[in-house]
């Protein structure tokens, strides 16, 4: 019987991802600002965005997407510098809901977009992690002898897996501190926290191009 992937190949695979999926990176920095403004329920949310964005990055892994990326280099950073771009606009958003309610500190807000999972997935499309997932660290894993449809279903599997625990996590531990929201300092000092956490996302974000 032949296995859809090497289990030694998978093997490596799961500790590899494993590393990369707890890493602080901007899908796990957003999951705490997430967790911070939304509570556990949102927190969720985004980490349904997020995956389903990583769903669309393995549709187009199946559909040759290292070969895309070697034939249209800009077209993908033009892609990861909108999602910077998006990323920064919700820290903004989130430093003036603070800085514009300084002189009443009771009614200082956190803001991030209207959708939890449309902003999961907007810094997950759009994150340089992403692509060096697919076009770097990806490939060598997949065996060209084997049919590639169940290769990338499990490494799918595998990955939205991982990912889900740790930025579920990260995501919840926001979400704990949300409980003390209702004091008019600590809110408005988290929110700068948000903000600050927000343009750094957008700034990894940049970097990693």
């Amino acid at each position: 019987m032949v296995l859809p992937v090497d289990p030694h190949l998978y093997a490596t695979f799961l500790g590899v991802m494993a590393v990369m999926a707890a890493t602080p990176g901007p899908a796990n920095l957003f999951s705490v600002a997430n967790g911070v403004k939304r509570g556990k329920a949102g927190a969720l949310a985004g980490v349904l965005g997020m995956n389903a964005a990583t769903l669309v990055w393995f549709g187009a892994a199946a559909l040759g997407l290292g070969a895309l990326v070697t034939a249209f280099p800009a077209a993908f950073r033009l892609v990861s510098i909108g999602g910077a771009l998006y990323v920064a606009w919700l820290g903004v958003r989130a430093l003036r809901g603070v800085f514009a309610t300084a002189a009443d500190p009771e009614s200082a807000t956190i803001r991030l977009g209207r959708s939890a999972v449309l902003d999961g997935f907007m810094v997950q499309i759009a994150n340089p992690k992403a692509v060096l997932f697919f076009t770097a660290v990806l490939p060598p894993f997949l065996d060209v002898n084997r049919p590639a449809a169940p290769q990338l279903a499990l490494f799918a599997l595998a990955t939205i897996g991982m990912d889900v625990i740790t930025m579920s996590a990260y995501g919840l531990g926001g979400a704990a501190l949300a409980r003390r929201m209702a004091e008019p300092r600590f809110r408005r000092g988290f929110g700068l926290f948000t903000g600050v956490l927000l343009l750094l996302a957008a700034l990894l974000i940049v970097s990693r191009l």
